[in-house]
């Protein structure tokens, strides 16, 4: 996992391919690409811009292909922004605090593929895409059973806790979501805000599901 300019980017490196899930903010392209010279694809878990904000220019300077759940595809490739969220009353302050100093939009970039879920993407002993629409419509999750490994994108959150994650476009798909998350046999859950569980994650994640 790399922060850069607070947000949260991963890198998966299979030796022969390396895999960035998420871009982060816009203009974060310099400093990922400083850490991770090589980039064969990108995988964004959704259109919000603090996730696709860089595929532009990191796809300018890597080449690399660009992989986006269907629903979020048109806003992604013409630089347009997904429908809103649905606030719950206590998400409005931490939203207008957490989007302080962010662009309503990312740059356009090419997808290269459109993500329906149940795609298996050559990297981590097979990538398997999930369709969890709710935070927005295209949002994906990526899951490695090799591995024991999920890419949770926003549907899950770990700050402070594991718990839903928040600025949902609708809640009750976002729930459902959750739910086919917790279901998965996984050790390591990674997450587009909060800290990496490096080990019984889905234990965890299965708990929070059971208090939604």
């Amino acid at each position: 996992m790399l922060r850069v300019n607070g947000w949260q980017v991963y890198v998966w490196d299979d030796g022969d391919s390396v895999t960035l899930i998420d871009t982060g903010a816009p203009g974060s392209g310099a400093e990922i690409a400083a850490a991770v010279p090589r980039i064969d694809r990108i995988v964004l878990t959704h259109g919000h811009v603090d996730h696709v904000g860089s595929a532009a220019e990191l796809r300018s300077a890597t080449g690399a292909a660009v992989f986006a759940g269907a629903g979020d595809a048109d806003a992604i490739r013409t630089g347009t922004a997904v429908p809103p969220p649905v606030f719950e009353d206590w998400e409005v302050p931490i939203h207008q605090r957490v989007s302080a100093g962010l662009p309503d939009v990312a740059p356009p970039v090419t997808v290269d593929q459109e993500l329906l879920g149940g795609e298996l993407l050559d990297f981590g002993g097979g990538a398997e895409i999930l369709a969890v629409p709710g935070h927005t419509e295209g949002s994906i999750a990526i899951h490695l059973p090799r591995h024991r490994v999920l890419f949770t994108g926003d549907t899950v959150a770990n700050v402070g806790a594991v718990m839903l994650g928040t600025f949902n476009q609708d809640r009750d798909r976002t729930v459902a979501s959750f739910r086919r998350l917790a279901g998965l046999d996984v050790e390591t859950a990674c997450f587009g805000h909060g800290d990496p569980i490096a080990s019984s994650a889905g234990a965890r994640i299965r708990e929070a599901a059971a208090a939604l």
